[in-house]
């Protein structure tokens, strides 16, 4: 697959805005988004503190923004079921917590859509190709889903992209490199026409690593200060 390098050196390549970025839209024509942290608040507290008032108190071994078990992990590449993954939770947790109990615990961390981000990806769907790329799973996707036609109207979240991958369908997940080049490959897109947006270092380190310019978020008002 074709990566063309851009430099990044002349007036012409480099965007200023402001917030500090080194991404190039003299070429841009695809940007991937995530999703938790850029188009829908979230906090990962809220989950463990959560899990925590059930009696789990090595809530962060399972899961943080940075880290997956290897359950959760299997539960956001859809190799298990909501349904397997409650019973298998409650033997490595060694809880009997219902399988509601953990449903409305994980989802916790679920907060609301940052609505101006929303209303910028309709106006940018006109400039660019939009691609969504986000490491969930069916529990989650369920929520938010129902979250997303409730506050916009009965729309579909999906429908703001050309394409919307979900970890749980594709049966990959960030932040592997080959996961990315994978994605390029399935969609035709050029590394260096494509900028992906992301929250998490380890993403945005994978994706540069395979050739994509990057930007890393800080927080999702962020989002509208870049230059796109």
């Amino acid at each position: 697959m074709k990566t063309d390098d851009l430099s990044t050196n002349s007036a012409e390549a480099t965007v200023k805005s402001p917030l500090e970025q080194h991404f190039s839209k003299r070429r841009l024509k695809n940007i991937i988004f995530d999703f938790g942290g850029v188009l829908l608040h979230i906090d990962f507290k809220k989950t463990h503190e959560a899990f925590e008032a059930l009696g789990i108190k090595d809530a962060k071994a399972h899961f943080t923004q940075h880290h997956a078990s290897q359950l959760f992990s299997q539960l956001e590449t859809g190799h298990v079921s909501p349904e397997t993954f409650y019973g298998l939770f409650r033997q490595e947790a060694g809880t009997d917590i219902t399988d509601e109990q953990i449903k409305d615990a994980w989802n916790a961390m679920l907060l609301h859509y940052a609505k101006d981000n929303i209303q910028l990806l309709h106006e940018l769907g006109k400039k660019y190709n939009l691609y969504l790329f986000s490491n969930t799973n069916q529990i989650h996707y369920n929520w938010f889903s129902e979250r997303y036609r409730q506050e916009f109207n009965g729309e579909r979240l999906e429908d703001l992209f050309k394409v919307a991958w979900f970890s749980h369908e594709k049966g990959v997940r960030k932040p592997a490199a080959e996961v990315f080049t994978h994605m390029l490959q399935t969609e035709g897109l050029l590394a260096a026409e494509t900028l992906f947006i992301d929250d998490t270092i380890g993403n945005i380190e994978g994706a540069a690593a395979a050739g994509l310019q990057t930007h890393l978020l800080k927080s999702p008002a962020d989002l509208l200060l870049l230059d796109l």
